[in-house]
């Protein structure tokens, strides 16, 4: 896996720039990213193609500054209470990147429960606010372990809404439902068929379209030909490594292939 000039980029480093990429030409919104490798994606694209894009500190506080992943802002630029942040939530203006236990080919997520929810098998975080992010505001995903047990033909408990789920409430559940990106640790994927399906979108460098199709539980729409997912540039890369995440924790996220 070559990056720009003699740099080798990682596997993980892939995966922040795809992260980052769920951001470009967001404009003004409010990323919240779920996890490590998004939260230095966001910070990335925040350092580069995207210089207008909203941060916190995890809490509620809007930063000015882009703080390595685990130190404290140093630039406070406003508070962002919880009626603040629903506000920004229900009028479309955040693009939240959340995890995801199960994830279908239409893209209906689970994080409540594997088995049967009246008595399920395990209990995971419960339903939080995934139906309202992924109705009022752009949802991707992150999925730092692309397997079966993931990629499911149906989730067992529906947790974010799919767009078959969304499309059979109607207009009024469809208006600002979009799910733009899923990323995980082999490529990138999207919804852009006729009937909103899942699509591999890229492949991560030294992953096979194989690998990927074995990994999913469900058909896959496949192009004739499937690109790499896009290299980090060497300044990207040093921003990565230098600025947004000297300590590595990117690699315990997604370890070298």
């Amino acid at each position: 896996m070559s990056g720009s000039g003699t740099t080798t980029a990682t596997r993980a480093e892939y995966c922040v720039v795809a992260c980052a990429e769920v951001w470009r030409d967001g404009g003004e919104v409010l990323a919240t990213p779920m996890g490590t490798v998004p939260t230095i994606g966001a910070r990335l694209a925040k350092l580069t193609f995207s210089p207008d894009l909203l941060l916190t500190d995890g809490e509620a506080l809007l930063i000015g500054d882009v703080p390595a992943v685990g130190a404290r802002a140093q630039v406070v630029e406003g508070w962002l209470p919880y009626r603040g942040h629903l506000a920004l939530v229900a009028t479309g203006r955040r693009h939240v990147m959340m995890g995801a236990a199960q994830l279908d080919r239409h893209g209906n997520q689970n994080i409540s429960c594997i088995g049967d929810w009246a008595r399920p098998e395990r209990q995971l975080l419960g339903v939080r606010g995934a139906p309202v992010n992924t109705l009022n505001n752009p949802t991707s995903y992150w999925v730092p372990r692309h397997s079966t047990r993931v990629f499911v033909e149906r989730v067992d408990m529906v947790s974010g809404v799919g767009y078959d789920r969304a499309a059979a409430a109607g207009p009024s559940a469809t208006r600002y439902h979009r799910i733009p990106d899923v990323v995980s640790d082999l490529g990138v994927f999207d919804f852009e068929t006729p009937d909103r399906t899942m699509r591999l979108r890229s492949l991560h460098p030294g992953v096979t379209v194989e690998q990927v199709t074995q990994a999913t539980g469900f058909a896959l729409t496949v192009p004739d030909e499937v690109p790499c997912t896009r290299e980090p540039s060497a300044e990207e890369l040093r921003l990565i490594r230098e600025v947004i995440d000297p300590k590595g924790l990117r690699e315990r996220e997604v370890p070298t292939a």
